[in-house]
């Protein structure tokens, strides 16, 4: 795949990796043209292994040696999509770094067409372990979760309506690309929480929520079966669960502190209970 040098850091066809906010990336009016920024050659492989279309790379010059395997697979998922051949585009070190912080984000970032959204009833079919994230509002919190989810057996994720965007390029880089690997819907609005509850329930899952509450139970208590289907739910950093999140769910679980501190936060807590529920 040919490369071309850009001296210009105004040149227009590097917007979309600068100076394009997220919203704008995510193009409402039009969906099919809505695009993810995936920063770093590690995000990159595991988004084009999960079929993730490439639009257009942005290189650190120092970096381009190396990168000739994953522009050829770059080039076959296009191909395999019906899209022409991505753009590569490369700048020197300095002007890269002025333009995006490559310091952070490894002198790699590759722009793609954002992965069509999944039903919910697409991703319990076969699946038994279900992590479900409301209004979490810290998108490194989302990409840690994911981290999680992935390494430590989760096979889907729901999101509340309001909760932050996996997609976003922060929350990708913070799961190393697994947003892309891990199945994930988002619950309409008007069934939140109850009816994406009783769907969990109709397919066999137990919904489980981490929360602080009298009648919690420890998350390695006897009584949680080991090997059951079962949907484990977080909520967002600041108040927790809401209350009809809490009513709409089987039973609340904790995990056991120690020195006086009441929990942890939601990256940490929901490694825990993937690690000690969906063994």
């Amino acid at each position: 795949m040919p490369a071309e040098r850009l001296e210009d850091l105004g040149d227009a066809r590097l917007d979309v990796f600068a100076r394009l906010t997220e919203r704008q990336l995510r193009n409402v009016l039009e969906p099919e043209r809505s695009l993810v920024i995936a920063e770093s050659r590690t995000v990159v492989e595991v988004a084009l292994a999960q079929g993730v279309v490439p639009v257009s790379f942005l290189v650190d010059e120092c970096h381009l040696g190396s990168c000739g395997a994953v522009f050829e697979s770059a080039a076959e998922v296009a191909a395999a999509a019906g899209e022409r051949e991505p753009d590569v585009f490369v700048l020197p070190h300095e002007a890269a770094e002025r333009l995006t912080g490559y310091k952070v984000t490894r002198g790699f970032l590759c722009a793609m067409r954002r992965p069509r959204p999944r039903a919910v009833s697409e991703l319990l079919g076969g699946a038994r372990h279900v992590a479900v994230l409301e209004d979490l509002v810290d998108v490194s919190n989302v990409g840690a979760v994911f981290r999680s989810a992935a390494a430590l057996g989760a096979d889907a994720v729901l999101l509340s309506p309001r909760c932050a965007d996996p997609l976003c390029r922060r929350a990708a880089r913070v799961s190393m690309g697994t947003v892309f690997q891990v199945p994930w819907a988002r619950v309409d609005p008007e069934a939140w929480p109850r009816a994406a509850f009783d769907e969990l329930r109709g397919a066999g899952f137990e919904v489980l929520s981490m929360a602080l509450v009298d009648d919690a139970v420890a998350v390695d208590d006897p009584s949680i079966v080991p090997g059951e289907k079962r949907a484990l739910v977080f909520g967002c950093e600041g108040y927790g669960l809401t209350a009809a999140a809490l009513e709409a769910s089987d039973r609340c679980v904790v995990i056991p502190m120690s020195n006086g501190v009441d929990s942890l936060n939601v990256a940490a807590s929901s490694a825990v209970a993937f690690w000690q529920l969906f063994r």
